[in-house]
């Protein structure tokens, strides 16, 4: 089955922009009178990091502290929570089960002492309950089926009772508890369907056996994949089913490519990311559990951690523009990840190699961090606005924040991302926007302008400028982090008379990323 021609027309509204196209003038009007309503905050709700033991590491937690500051995000996921690098289980000499729990308390403590809640994984498979040895990722997580459904079982019912004492009932109930990672995929599940569901089944179980309030859900797909059987198995079997999740990434060549030497190509299809949430949407709408939460616990433009994509300015319109086309189709859009200290190919020998990440392993901000700093900054309340590239606030002082981007989609054919974007790559001009604002309340405003693109907070051009170097020295790690703050490129101050308006011009350029925030002068 195509998915395209729903996805292109759910979201002809939003494409009122050409891909490619000579300069033209765009207008964003708006009213601060005319409220939509309350601003959607699926953003900020997750975000991804590597593995549960990246997470005791000094320089992780300082980068996640950063970002919870600037971008706010909610909670947490991560895979690797009960593989052996965390200790969690062995048997003893006669066989019983012996559990420890001293490194997750370590990482979850400090989770929740910056107000970052675990979106938790169960996943993967100590390998004292492993069934084989087949493994995934340098640092070897267990991707078998356990030997006993029931000793998982107890391990999930144990983990959750001792959080449920160290943190109290009401703390693991916001919790949602996620089984595995993508097991559609052989790479991180070495079993069928159904013995996942098997899994799922025994988790859920023990889950609900300390609360039945705890949210537990799944599949946790590559592609998008399973929701309708999910819904289907855990109706037929009574089996607790609180939220569906999945993944989606905007190439088409596969879903892992950890190396990333197979070369990837940013689609073209407007509808890629979005044409897949709204899709599930549908699917849960149609099912027997139509109310169903849904959460995508990763999406990128790339699902390698390999592709300079990630790294390059084009990357924070990228971020905006799906946002905006998934609109509240999903309670959550998890990015994947938040920092380059992400070790699956093993440790990376280059500051920049088109890591996940929204820093990179210096804590250098990269373009797409920028995007959340930015959407963070906006206020509770959305302004009606029929521009289909931008979103608009006001707060409770009559303050007025926008923000507006250009997404264009310049990869060429028969280049892959690993080849273009790795270039110094000036934009296009694309003629100027002019923001238009009326029912404002008279008097001085003064207006901020932060800008992300092209040479704006973009370390990534820079860092080519310098010659690309594998490894930075600590002079030039501070010049690009002076590279890339997020704060305001521009200070203006508007006068507004008695008709309530104001008109702000910028220019604009192929995937330029604009915040405007007017507030009130004394």
């Amino acid at each position: 089955m195509s998915f395209k021609p729903l996805a292109t027309m759910l979201l002809s509204a939003a494409l009122t922009l050409p891909l490619h196209g000579n300069a033209q003038d765009r207008t964003v009007d708006l009213n601060v009178t005319q409220v939509q309503g309350k601003l959607n905050k699926t953003f900020n709700f997750t975000i991804g990091a590597g593995r549960a033991n990246e997470g005791l590491r000094a320089d992780w937690q300082q980068q996640l502290a950063e970002i919870k500051r600037d971008a706010g995000f909610k909670y947490i996921r991560m895979h690797g929570l009960l593989t052996d690098d965390m200790g969690v289980y062995k048997t003893d000499a006669k066989g019983n089960d012996e559990y420890n729990f001293q490194y997750i308390d370590a990482l979850f403590d400090y989770l929740l002492s910056i107000d970052v809640k675990p979106f938790v994984e169960l996943g993967f498979m100590p390998s004292a309950m492993a069934s084989r040895d087949k493994t995934i990722f340098w640092w070897k997580g267990n991707v078998t089926p356990p030997r006993s459904y029931e000793r998982w079982e107890k391990l999930v019912q144990a983990l959750t009772k001792h959080w449920t004492e160290r943190y109290g009932r009401a703390e693991v109930a916001s919790w949602y508890f996620e089984v595995w990672n993508e097991p559609n995929l052989d790479g991180f599940w070495a079993g069928t369907q159904a013995e996942y569901f098997k899994l799922y089944a025994h988790a859920a179980r023990g889950v609900k056996s300390v609360d039945p309030s705890y949210k537990v859900g799944g599949p946790a797909t590559a592609g998008a994949a399973w929701i309708p059987e999910m819904i289907a198995y855990c109706k037929e079997n009574n089996v607790p089913l609180d939220f569906v999740s999945t993944h989606t990434y905007g190439v088409g060549e596969g879903y892992l490519d950890e190396f990333g030497t197979k070369g990837t190509v940013l689609s073209k299809d407007e509808a890629a990311i979005s044409g897949d949430v709204l899709r599930n949407r549908k699917e849960i709408g149609a099912s027997a559990m139509p109310k169903l939460e849904l959460h995508y616990t990763e999406w990128s433009s790339s699902y390698t951690p390999s592709d300079p994509t990630h790294d390059s300015y084009h990357q924070a319109a990228y971020i905006l523009q799906k946002l905006k086309q998934v609109g509240n189709a999903a309670q959550s859009m998890s990015y994947w990840v938040f920092t380059d200290i992400f070790e699956e190919p093993g440790p990376r020998f280059e500051a920049f190699h088109g890591g996940f990440g929204l820093m990179n392993t210096q804590g250098i901000k990269k373009p797409a961090y920028f995007a959340y700093q930015f959407l963070n900054q906006l206020a509770d309340t959305e302004l009606k606005n029929k521009d289909a590239h931008s979103l608009a606030t006001v707060d409770a002082k009559g303050g007025v924040q926008v923000l507006l981007w250009d997404y264009t989609h310049t990869l060429p054919d028969n280049i892959n991302n690993q080849q273009y974007f790795i270039k110094d790559l000036p934009p296009k001009d694309k003629g100027k926007v002019e923001v238009k604002l009326q029912g404002l309340k008279k008097g001085v405003y003064n207006v901020s302008i932060a800008q992300v693109g092209y040479r704006k907070n973009d370390a990534y051009t820079a860092f080519i400028g310098m010659g690309s170097p594998k490894q930075l020295t600590r002079p030039q790690v501070e010049a690009l982090k002076s590279e890339a703050t997020g704060k305001p490129s521009e200070r203006r101050t508007v006068r507004v008379g008695a008709d309530g308006r104001a008109s702000v011009s910028l220019p604009l350029r192929e995937n330029d990323v604009y915040l405007l925030k007017l507030t009130a002068g004394k």
